[in-house]
């Protein structure tokens, strides 16, 4: 069993950065693949980035944004950059011991942080 709590979330005029951290529990980091979903308003949930020995990442946020791990201390890290407000949503982390799976459909949830980018 993994536990995730995410932090960080925050109003942010757009063009701001912020970083997201997912602080993991339960489970020894470097066995799962990480990674961030966010859901906006009315939308459904979306891939945002993944991590295991390599990064992905959804084309939206390519360049802008960057996840990283710390497994010494068990925490993932999303770092965002350029933000816009089409960024606005609830960020959640996400752990699988797949890969694929993390970037579709994770076993493990966080329960969510809110970013709200103001234009």
């Amino acid at each position: 069993q993994v536990q995730l709590v995410e932090s960080g979330g925050r109003l942010v005029q757009a063009g701001g950065s912020l970083r997201l951290s997912c602080a993991a529990s339960g489970r020894t980091l470097s066995t799962y693949a990480m990674g961030w979903f966010r859901q906006a308003p009315g939308k459904e949930r979306e891939f945002v980035a993944a991590i295991n020995w390599s990064t992905y990442y959804a084309d939206s946020v390519k360049g802008r944004f960057t996840i990283s791990r710390d497994n010494a201390k068990n925490t993932v890290y999303l770092q965002m950059n350029s933000l816009k407000p089409e960024d606005t949503a609830v960020y959640y982390c996400t752990a699988d011991t797949s890969l694929w799976m993390v970037q579709t459909t994770p076993r493990y949830w966080g329960q969510g942080t809110q970013v709200t980018v103001s234009s």
